[in-house]
């Protein structure tokens, strides 16, 4: 896996189960991979030589991200080694002018957009704005993440300060770099953001998961919920098909997580839906399955790219929900972050959650504690979605900054263990074949393949087993987790 960030810590924790050994291309030996897989090799992803590295007695090549470029992937594939997804599908991630461009070809939803050089960007814009009005939002065609990259303006004063910071691009031969193209887009009416997450299989097997909102703040995706909550099932199989027919379309391999909005139905939008980005990779809004599905996503994307039969999407309770743990001021330290006076250690803050929500999955990173970064998240499963919002976004500001949101201490803790309200993982009921607005899967569209698609209807157990185990063992109340709190401290 080339890239030695989270994603390919997270792919390497699953290859383990399926027997199989990951090598990793870090650019240093503390990258979050590199801390845990035995076979990590230094080097850039620019690198020819690191490259052919890695991939000398490798089965498969694939990414933890999306900036390896095209010409040595070619190069890669030339010299006999297998790559997924290749330089072909991997170009509509890379290149978001390219890709507004051949999803438009495909009738695929898109905003109206017109694309222009970062030098022209001023009259450019002015001239797209006069004829699709203000605010316009500029995007750079490659690069740019977590907001990064994107900006929303409102008027010719914001655009020629914008024009402004580009006018001082260093020369093409000593940053290539440096993003030349831009992509000028009219602002859709959002409502909410959602993402349609597939895998697909050389074979041309493809399975999809529930499609989920996200819950973006400054750029940065802090929330994911899974079903998207109040999702009319025509909406939830549009998005599903979109998403599927697209890794077709595209040819990928490996997991497609396919970034949407959510807009009122028209008839320039239909289905309600418009894609805003592509990912071609384990993805963000795709953690929630680790805890919340059959088949987690990087499990599923070794599946694909080995090209082994896809595992099930069924939910395995009726909601999950994950937090992104950003870190807050700190030391700097993975292990010790929050040198604050009466803050505790990361340790301690496990500790400390681990008690008040024993229902909680923690996912850390091995990642140095920055003021904003993503350093984990945390899943929980159970019924009642507004309590699981609630339970994710205490556990993610707590494991990120060591302080309660809601002012809880171990020292007085109360009895709101999660239990119930729902938020425990109840299975609920039996697997449904088929697909809406909880999940689908489909055969790859328009062509061979086999189907894989299923989804967790919420049955009539479904509420009695969420109550018997959420707050944690069964039968588990306040007197339990008073004694789980004190063998903390």
């Amino acid at each position: 896996m080339v890239g030695g960030g989270q994603l390919a810590r997270m792919t390497h924790q699953a290859a383990i189960a399926l027997g199989q050994s990951l090598r990793v291309l870090a650019t240093s030996p503390d990258e979050s991979a590199a801390l845990v897989a035995a076979d990590v090799e230094l080097g850039e992803h620019t690198d020819r030589a690191a490259l052919l590295r890695l991939a000398t007695g490798c089965d498969v090549v694939t990414f933890d991200h999306e900036h390896v470029p095209g010409p040595l992937l070619r190069e890669l594939i030339a010299a006999g080694h297998t790559v997924h997804p290749g330089p072909d599908a991997l170009r509509f991630a890379q290149d978001k002018a390219a890709m507004r461009q051949r999803l438009q070809q495909l009738g695929a939803p898109v905003p109206t957009f017109q694309i222009c050089a970062a030098a022209d960007v001023e009259s450019a814009a002015i001239g797209f704005a006069g004829e699709h009005g203000w605010p316009v939002v500029v995007k750079t065609a490659s690069g740019g993440y977590d907001g990064k990259g994107v900006w929303v303006l409102d008027g010719p004063a914001a655009l020629a300060e914008l024009a402004g910071e580009l006018v001082g691009l260093p020369p093409a031969d000593t940053a290539p770099d440096v993003p030349r193209q831009l992509v000028i887009e009219q602002l859709v009416p959002m409502q909410r953001e959602l993402a349609a997450v597939l895998a697909r299989s050389p074979f041309g097997q493809a399975a999809a998961w529930p499609v989920v909102e996200t819950v973006q703040q400054q750029g940065i995706c802090v929330q994911v919920v899974a079903p998207a909550p109040e999702l009319d099932e025509d909406r939830a199989l549009a998005a599903t098909r979109l998403a599927l027919r697209i890794a077709h379309e595209l040819g990928v391999v490996g997991v497609l997580a396919v970034e949407l909005f959510q807009v009122p139905v028209s008839e320039q939008y239909p289905d309600g839906i418009v894609v805003n980005e592509l990912a071609m990779r384990p993805h963000n809004s795709g953690h929630w399955s680790m805890d919340g599905a059959v088949t987690g996503q990087f499990e599923q994307h070794l599946r694909a790219v080995l090209d082994y039969p896809l595992g099930s999407t069924a939910m395995t309770a009726p909601v999950t929900v994950m937090g992104n743990v950003l870190a807050g001021p700190g030391d700097g330290a993975a292990g010790n972050a929050g040198n604050a006076p009466g803050v505790p250690g990361v340790d301690e803050r496990v500790h400390h959650l681990s008690a008040r929500f024993p229902q909680l999955k923690i996912h850390l990173y091995g990642k140095e504690f920055r003021p904003g970064r993503k350093v984990g998240h945390v899943n929980v499963s159970g019924t009642d979605t507004a309590e699981l919002r609630r339970i994710a976004e205490l556990a993610a500001a707590y494991l990120g900054t060591g302080v309660w949101p809601d002012g809880w201490s171990p020292e007085h803790p109360s009895s709101d263990g999660a239990g119930a309200a729902g938020a425990g993982a109840g299975t609920g009921g039996a697997d449904v074949a088929g697909s809406g607005a909880a999940g689908a899967g489909a055969a790859d569209a328009g062509g061979a393949g086999r189907a894989v698609g299923s989804v967790a209807s919420d049955g009539p157990d479904a509420s009695d087993a969420a109550g018997r185990a959420g707050g944690g063992p069964a039968g588990a109340g306040p007197a339990q987790r008073r004694a789980e709190t004190e063998r903390v401290q």
